[in-house]
């Protein structure tokens, strides 16, 4: 590449994260207890979508193959009370662990076997 020359850099807009499950109902009814309320966007037959962040999404998306091989991680501000929120929605989230300078974490399985972990303590800097 000519030094002269400038590099494109591709801007991403969004992050999608995806959970592929075979019975979306089941997984809509359990991601609406998750998040305390329905999906944002439903845009296609076997794909509902919340807006997580500004920028981030969670796809649910209906397939045969490899449902259940997802693994979300979603960072909050209070671990202790987004734990006792999920609970008090029906949900069981895990044990909440201490992984890392000051990490802790606490994990959920969708009932496709998708790992969802709440993050307590995430920085973009360690």
């Amino acid at each position: 590449m000519n030094t002269e020359e400038e590099e494109t850099i591709v801007e991403f807009e969004h992050v999608l994260a995806v959970a592929p499950v075979t019975d979306l109902e089941t997984a809509v009814q359990w991601y609406t207890r998750l998040f305390g309320r329905g999906p944002d966007n439903n845009p296609m037959e076997t794909l509902v979508e919340w807006r997580v962040t500004d920028s981030g999404w969670l796809q649910v998306f209906r397939t045969e193959d490899s449902p259940g091989a997802g693994a979300v991680n979603l960072a909050v501000a209070d671990l202790d009370g987004a734990v006792s929120q999920v609970r008090e929605r029906g949900l069981e989230p895990g044990e909440v662990l201490e992984a890392s300078k000051g990490v802790r974490l606490s994990a959920l399985t969708d009932p496709a076997g998708n790992t969802i972990t709440l993050i307590g303590g995430f920085r973009t800097v360690y």
